[in-house]
């Protein structure tokens, strides 16, 4: 009524219409996301308005993709989306149970109990499996086929078993040579390179830098060994200055002088750098290799290839900080001054060629703090694919390694807190608020649940198995292909406790504030009259 009194035309929602509204609308997101889930979900195609295709299990990915337009679908759709910015993982996990607690929630409202009442048991339920949770971590040290089994876990996920299999050691050894004691682990120094051709084997790990570009002078060498590496933001062209200059002559000869001038500048850069280059590596087997920011013309690229050096030009702004953290060695923006504790070292550098595409490796380093990953593809779908899923895979076993510790995957931890939780609803909580709590409990359940379904196996058998083996203290997974309870610690599967946490965390706060909507405004001024 109050409204109308502000604005007769506006359009109201009111409380029946606006709870079944956004109850509808979560349960319509779970319903697209759904059968996503786990290794055995299917793939969403995805078609722009301009004809491209997109194919995709990944949650993060559909959610940025899908043009949605209704208000609490995309509220979902961005908490979800947050979800993996945080911690790389459980987008579609995220949807499910937000769905799945405000499915449970319509049931408790249609019989009558107030949402206040439903809010203060799934808060009461969060608390309770926040606090829980402490102590069903499975502390781990800095194992290496631990963080294979973590890796392999979300990798298997949205990738075929055969590729998930060979990319998991990729993922952790990138993780791992980047990792260094008491500091953050900044995944940035790991370059995701992708190499459309199947030609020279199968994805790898590089522990130095692959530049997607190679030398430009015919003359330079195609290979090196035992290389200097100099990274350099120095210009060895002709720069138009910044201002409008104005040159006068009068005489061809002062013309002659003038370009003579300029590029005596030039060939002064280059000939510090030559003298750099005898000065290291003459009466021995080293070789000298340029790596710049900036340009290089054709005449000091002459200068350079006479002199048996491997210059690269252009080389991008973000790789120039990686290069001196693989290979040592200081980024310099002057040529004055230049002594051998300025350069790097890499004991191989050496040029490919892919589908008429140049690539230049610079491997065989010594102590590296950056690395690159190099994804092979047969074509453009596949290796898009491969790299939203090794950026999934590099942050967990990051979330790994930060945490120091895991939690039984397959499901097992969704059918313990539902199990603790309803111990808990019946021993310590009284009153309706119990209610809130059993049905946060009984949503956990939907990811064993929905893992069943997209394996082709009877959810309700599943379940119940899940439930027998865990009343009996032991931890109860899914087998995907027989439906069975497993030990998901015996057979290596695992999830990151960062991702467990923030999700119940995340849906519980996003459930809740759905459920407490009791009217949809349609605010803004209507900029059509």
């Amino acid at each position: 009524m109050a409204v109308r009194l502000l604005n007769p035309g506006a359009e109201i929602s009111r409380r029946g219409l606006a709870l079944h509204t956004t109850i509808a609308a979560a349960k319509g997101l779970q319903g697209v996301l759904r059968s996503n889930l786990g290794p055995n979900g299917t793939i969403k195609m995805l078609v722009s308005g301009a004809g491209d295709i997109k194919i995709t299990k990944d949650g993060k990915v559909l959610l940025d993709e899908m043009q949605i337009k209704n208000p609490t679908s995309g509220m979902i759709a961005r908490a979800a989306s947050a979800q993996d910015d945080v911690c790389g993982d459980g987008t579609t996990s995220t949807v499910l149970i937000i769905g799945e607690l405000l499915k449970k929630a319509e049931q408790l409202l249609i019989d009558g109990l107030h949402p206040r009442v439903i809010v203060d048991g799934f808060d009461l339920a969060k608390a309770q499996v926040m606090k829980w949770m402490e102590g069903q971590k499975i502390e781990v040290k800095t194992d290496r086929e631990l963080l294979v089994s973590v890796a392999r876990c979300s990798l298997l996920t949205k990738l075929k078993a055969k590729i998930a299999l060979s990319l998991s050691e990729v993922v952790t050894d990138a993780v791992l040579t980047i990792a260094r004691e008491d500091q953050p682990i900044d995944l940035h120094m790991v370059e995701i390179m992708p190499v459309m051709s199947m030609a020279g084997g199968g994805s790898r790990l590089v522990k130095g830098i692959v530049l997607d570009h190679g030398g430009r002078h015919p003359d330079m060498p195609k290979r090196v060994k035992n290389a200097y590496i100099l990274t350099c933001n120095v210009s060895m062209e002709h720069e138009k200055s910044e201002v409008q200059p104005g040159f006068f002559y009068s005489s061809a000869e002062q013309r002659e002088r003038l370009v003579e001038a300029e590029r005596a500048v030039v060939d002064d850069v280059v000939r510090k750098v030559i003298a750099l280059k005898k000065q290291v590596c003459n009466g021995n087997d080293k070789s000298f290799v340029v790596i710049n920011q900036k340009g290089i013309d054709p005449m000091s690229l002459d200068l350079l290839a006479k002199e048996g050096i491997l210059a690269l030009r252009r080389a991008k702004r973000r790789n120039m900080e990686r290069i001196t953290l693989a290979c040592g060695g200081i980024p310099m923006n002057s040529v004055e001054g230049l002594t051998v504790e300025d350069l790097g070292y890499a004991g191989a550098v050496y040029e490919e060629v892919h589908e008429d595409e140049k690539y230049t490796f610079v491997e065989q380093v010594k102590n590296p703090f950056s690395c690159t990953v190099l994804l092979r593809g047969p074509n453009k779908h596949t290796i898009t694919q491969m790299k939203d899923a090794v950026r999934d895979g590099l942050r967990a076993v990051k979330n790994t390694l930060e945490d120091q510790c895991v939690l039984p995957g397959a499901g097992a931890f969704e059918v313990a807190a539902q199990s603790h939780l309803k111990k808990y609803a019946n021993e310590k909580v009284t009153g309706k608020t119990k209610l809130g709590v059993i049905a946060f409990a009984e949503a956990l359940l939907v990811i064993p649940k929905t893992l069943a379904e997209t394996s082709g196996h009877d959810a309700l058998d599943c379940i119940i198995k899940m439930e027998e083996e865990a009343s009996r203290g032991h931890f109860a997974g899914l087998n995907l292909a027989t439906g069975d309870p497993l030990d998901p610690t015996a057979s290596g599967i695992y999830d990151n406790y960062v991702v467990k946490r923030q999700l119940i965390g995340l849906a519980s706060i996003i459930s809740t504030q759905l459920l407490l909507v009791d009217e949809i405004l349609r605010a803004g001024r209507d900029t059509t009259r």
